[in-house]
């Protein structure tokens, strides 16, 4: 069975950061294609980032600059790093995996695999 769990979340004041790390167990790990996304309340969902198996990553415009992506596969587990935090950051974020596509996509219907989120709020 697979599962993937978020964590790291947390309440921090604007421009402060943080780093969310996801674990997908269950999937043959190494160079997995894996996407965050985040959704604020009343708002659709939203690819920020997502890393490729062969590690290329593509960012959403509203973070690039302020937002990593990584993994580290002896630990399988992927990080985002979040700096320079703004209010419009708050949102569930959510980790996603697929083994059935190679490439880097923040299209939701992609993934097969999600986590139940963990939360950021960034009060200004």
């Amino acid at each position: 069975q697979v599962q993937v769990v978020e964590s790291g979340g947390g309440l921090v004041q604007a421009g402060g950061s943080l780093r969310l790390s996801c674990t997908a167990i269950g999937l043959s790990y190494d160079d997995l294609p894996m996407g965050w996304f985040r959704q604020a309340p009343g708002k659709e969902r939203e690819g920020v980032s997502c890393i490729s198996w062969n590690g290329s990553t593509y960012y959403a415009d509203s973070v690039k600059g302020r937002f990593t992506i990584s993994r580290d596969n002896a630990k399988n587990t992927l990080y985002l790093q979040i700096n320079s935090l703004k209010p419009e950051d708050t949102a569930m974020y959510y980790c996603a995996a697929t083994p059935y596509y190679s490439g880097c996509s923040t299209v939701p219907g992609t993934y097969n695999y999600w986590g139940q989120g963990t939360q950021v709020t960034v009060s200004s």
